[in-house]
Parts: structure tokens; C-alpha cells; sequence
């Protein structure tokens, strides 16, 4: 090897070794079902419900729509998102886009959907529902 050589090569050992020592992340783990809980202002009632992904659930004046649902394995550090479409009836009967993004189950109130009437959080990602799938509720 040449001096000049020398520090890339440092530079590159030590590249490696920095990657190869971080910690080790798992791939997060992709769920059918959203589990979220809502809160109905007016009468101080609190529900969980379930919803499929790309299913959508009203909750009151509120269609809740999950895309997506994540979580991580237990060994490791909770972490639970979901990307959901909330949509509002109106009272002439419109629909209206009132939230795109994404929920953290971990910080509920970091991205819950603050309604007038109406409050709604993610509490975290499922791989089963006592709820019926969709498919199985159209093979009826």
C-alpha cells in the first residue's frame, strides 16, 4: 500500500466498522388491522374500534381510512404508526378531507385528529380483529 493510499483506506475501515457496530433495526412489521379510540365530545364516551387496512370505519361524522399499519417486533422498541385518512360528513351531507398524515400510537397526541365533536388516536396495530375482514363479510 502507498502513503497515498493509506487514508482512504482508514477511511474505509472505519466506514465498515461504523456500520457493522450500530444497532441493528428490524423491519417493521406490516399489520391488516388499525386499532384506534375516539372520543365523542358531547357525551363523554370513549370507543376502541377496529378498522382494515383500506377499509373505512365512520365514527360519528368521521370516516376513518388506515393505508397502512406498522409496528416493530417485541424485542425491540415500541413503535407503532399508522398513515390515515380522516374525512368529515358535513351537515349537508359533503364530504370533507380533514386529516392525511401519519398517527403514532407511542405519542397519541402528536398527530390525533382534533374535531370539534369528535377525537381520534391511533392505539396501535393488530394482526387480528374480533371484527369480521371485509372478505369474509362479502363471502355471506
Amino acid at each position: 500500500m502507498t502513503p497515498a493510499m493509506r487514508p482512504a483506506c482508514l477511511f474505509l475501515a472505519a466506514l465498515a466498522g461504523f456500520l457493522g457496530t450500530g444497532p441493528a433495526f428490524a423491519e417493521r412489521i406490516s399489520n391488516p388491522v388499525a386499532e384506534f379510540a375516539g372520543i365523542d365530545k358531547i357525551t363523554g364516551r370513549i370507543i376502541n374500534f377496529d378498522v382494515y387496512i383500506d377499509e373505512t370505519v365512520q365514527f360519528g361524522a368521521l370516516q376513518v381510512t388506515p393505508r397502512v399499519c406498522y409496528s416493530r417486533p417485541s424485542t425491540e422498541e415500541p413503535r407503532t404508526d399508522s398513515f390515515v385518512e380522516v374525512d368529515e360528513i358535513t351537515l349537508d351531507r359533503k364530504i370533507r378531507r380533514i386529516f392525511t398524515g401519519w398517527m403514532f400510537a407511542e405519542s397519541p397526541g402528536l398527530n390525533a385528529v382534533e374535531h370539534p365533536v369528535y377525537d381520534v388516536w391511533l392505539k396501535g396495530c393488530k394482526a387480528k380483529s374480533s371484527v369480521p375482514a371485509p372478505d369474509a363479510a362479502k363471502a355471506d
